[in-house]
């Protein structure tokens, strides 16, 4: 069967994050059972107009307000496919009214407060508006996500048929769980793309009031992006100094490395899919301390996987850190089903009700 992925980013794009990981594991398990899978992204500079990555064919055209029409006109010169999964990022391709074939929406979260993360002015109120409005417009397109909480959100918005499929990870979870007692320093990490919308300068924040309150805190910032400067700046008016490393982005066998050393994964987005880096971190025996958003209170457990903040600040996150850091029977019991229950979130064990879920669709009823 053909199956074709519509998603503003592709594998290759620098701005690329967790939401094209995961696309990408799914796609290439269905190019395992032997299916033939498409990708159509938008372009970006010195990126071919098509290319093939180990037997995933990606095409890309146009940009933000144009790629819509890109893909319509490249569509239309295809051989017929058999799905269409039309990913939605505050706004969708608008497939199931142009591709005349099956087709599913896929969404990672609602976007909602994410819009004012971005834009000023009366952009975000715009982006919100219409995101609402073209949800409800797709209430009767079939959606596939994998968050209760997005779940829940679309519903509201009167979307009729989810089937929510957890995410999986790459990560094998350690075959045994080392040794880890809470010494000090306390080693935190974060990895991210270093984004508005994640707010890493909260996490820099964090480490500033622990080590103001006497807690011996060293924190790594592993990711790229749009504000990294912003956040060196942000280190330094903190004068965290060699409290704070920031690495960039790095290769995975160097990532897994540093979240197997580091005590604690702290995640302070604005609102999450899932967070595939808590359970990237839970398989290295890292367990981790949440913000109570959306997403983030499904991926940790709070008081089995973890623990979920009281509030969204600095100051509750920290509270809840010194907390664990003076408990280290909980600490350990954390970190043990941190681990075994990442092990339950491979892509072996995921893939294969995806695959069968899309195989389905794609032989459905139009």
């Amino acid at each position: 069967m053909r199956f074709l992925m519509l998603n503003w980013r592709d594998p290759k794009n620098p701005k690329a994050g967790g939401a094209e990981r995961v696309t990408e594991g799914y796609w290439r398990a269905l190019l395992a059972r032997g299916h033939e899978v498409h990708w159509f992204a938008n372009a970006f500079p010195d990126a071919p107009a098509e290319e093939t990555l180990d037997g995933l064919h990606v095409a890309r055209g146009g940009g933000p307000g144009t790629s819509i029409v890109a893909a319509w006109r490249w569509y239309r010169r295809q051989p017929r496919f058999d799905l269409v999964v039309d990913q939605n990022h505050g706004l969708p391709w608008f497939a199931p009214w142009w591709c005349r074939t099956r087709c599913v929406a896929y969404i990672h979260e609602v976007l909602g407060p994410i819009w004012h993360s971005f834009y000023r002015g009366l952009t975000p109120y715009f982006g919100a508006w219409q995101e609402r409005n073209v949800l409800r417009l797709y209430r009767n397109v079939p959606f596939w996500t994998a968050c209760q909480s997005t779940e829940r959100m679309l519903r509201e918005f009167g979307v009729r048929h989810i089937q929510r499929i957890p995410y999986g990870v790459h990560t094998r979870a350690l075959p045994a769980l080392e040794p880890k007692p809470l010494t000090r320093p306390l080693r935190l990490i974060v990895v991210s793309r270093l984004a508005p919308n994640k707010r890493i300068g909260h996490a820099l924040r964090v480490c500033r009031l622990a080590l103001d309150r006497g807690l011996d805190t060293r924190l790594t910032v592993v990711g790229g992006g749009d504000d990294e400067a912003q956040l060196h700046a942000l280190a330094a008016e903190l004068r965290l100094g060699d409290a704070v490393r920031f690495t960039g982005a790095l290769p995975e066998p160097e990532k897994d490395a540093l979240l197997r050393a580091a005590h604690l994964l702290l995640h302070t987005s604005l609102r999450e899919g899932w967070g595939l880096n808590v359970i990237e971190a839970n398989a290295m025996g890292t367990p981790s301390v949440v913000y109570p958003a959306p997403g983030l209170t499904e991926s940790t457990l709070h008081d089995q996987t973890g623990v979920v903040c009281e509030e969204e600040t600095p100051e509750s996150m920290v509270e809840a850190l010194a907390a664990l850091a003076a408990d280290e029977p909980r600490y350990q019991r954390y970190r043990e089903a941190a681990w075994r229950r990442a092990d339950t979130f491979h892509w072996d064990k995921v893939l294969p009700r995806a695959c069968d879920w899309l195989e389905q669709m794609a032989q459905a009823r139009p």
